[in-house]
């Protein structure tokens, strides 16, 4: 197991890597106000959130559901997801991921606000 505090920027916020070993990986990411992740889904993990602080909407399967200060929300393997944060301070939230493979090429956009592919 490795614990590293590196931050990586993205058009939407930030997200440092907090632990990651064979069968997990831990996230604390940051998203900007007024902007949203890609829309997407993974093929080799599963997801569970937890907010740390401020508010948002996330999207899942296109149902939409409110995330506050201690929301957690379960995304399974496929899921097609997307977190946005429509307020005015940042949303941090705690990402686990687990599965078979955590490297970001498992990230299947379905919709992209920063055209990524």
């Amino acid at each position: 197991m490795k614990d590293f505090f590196e931050k990586e920027n993205r058009p939407w916020g930030t997200y440092i890597v907090l632990s990651e070993d064979k069968s997990f990986k831990i996230k604390k990411i940051e998203v900007n106000p007024k902007s949203r992740l890609s829309y997407q889904y993974h093929n080799k993990r599963s997801e569970l959130w937890y907010v740390i602080s401020g508010k948002g909407i996330v999207t899942i399967n296109d149902e939409k559901f409110e995330l506050s200060e201690g929301s957690t929300i379960k995304i399974n393997k496929r899921d097609k997801h997307r977190v946005e944060n429509k307020g005015t301070e940042n949303l941090v939230f705690i990402e686990i991921q687990t599965g078979s493979y955590f490297g970001e090429d498992d990230i299947v956009r379905l919709d992209d606000d920063y055209n990524r592919k």
